[in-house]
């Protein structure tokens, strides 16, 4: 059975699975579409993604403006403090973020909706991050905010980052 913990902003999920643990390790499922449909994710995923990053790498916060992509993160091993802005212009909840600790231990999963951008920042010394995408990655459609934007003040639990120099000239969120 999966639980939503929480949805902080209009779409966007915290879920809980269910984690069968005893002495030999443990067991979930990462995905089953049944079980998703009936907590609100209808989408269709096309394309599954594993990226592998050291600590105190920050990544994004990236978008695909023409063809968004929805994402279902989680982390194999290791752990993050993952970030959603919501760039959705009529949204009730357009230019908030919110920020969650995803984790080989706590297993939670965050549904991130079509319309939001997207960063992470990895806070173990190694972490594998897996994530499904409901649309294509297209390389020409991509586009980002910077990270360190003043007016979304993201509170990021780290003060001197590694980032991409990409992701270092990103625009502000006023002008993406």
């Amino acid at each position: 059975m999966l639980e939503v913990i929480k949805e902080p902003l209009s779409g966007l999920l915290i879920i809980k699975p269910k984690v069968f643990k005893d002495e030999r390790g443990f067991f979930l499922e990462t995905w089953q579409k049944e079980k998703y449909k009936e907590i609100g994710i209808n989408e269709s995923f096309v394309q599954d993604n594993w990226s592998r990053s050291s600590k105190n790498v920050l990544r994004g916060l990236h978008f695909q403006k023409e063809n968004p992509q929805g994402k279902l993160v989680s982390v194999r091993s290791g752990s993050v403090f993952d970030v959603a802005v919501d760039i959705r212009k009529d949204s009730p909840t357009f230019g908030r973020w919110y920020g969650e600790e995803l984790s080989d231990e706590n297993c939670l999963q965050m549904y991130v909706p079509p319309g939001f951008a997207h960063g992470f920042c990895v806070l173990s010394g190694v972490v594998d991050f897996v994530y499904k995408c409901t649309d294509y990655y297209r390389p020409s459609d991509e586009q980002g905010i910077i990270w360190n934007d003043k007016s979304l003040n993201i509170t990021w639990p780290l003060t001197n980052p590694i980032v991409s120099n990409k992701d270092n000239n990103l625009p502000s969120f006023r002008k993406s």
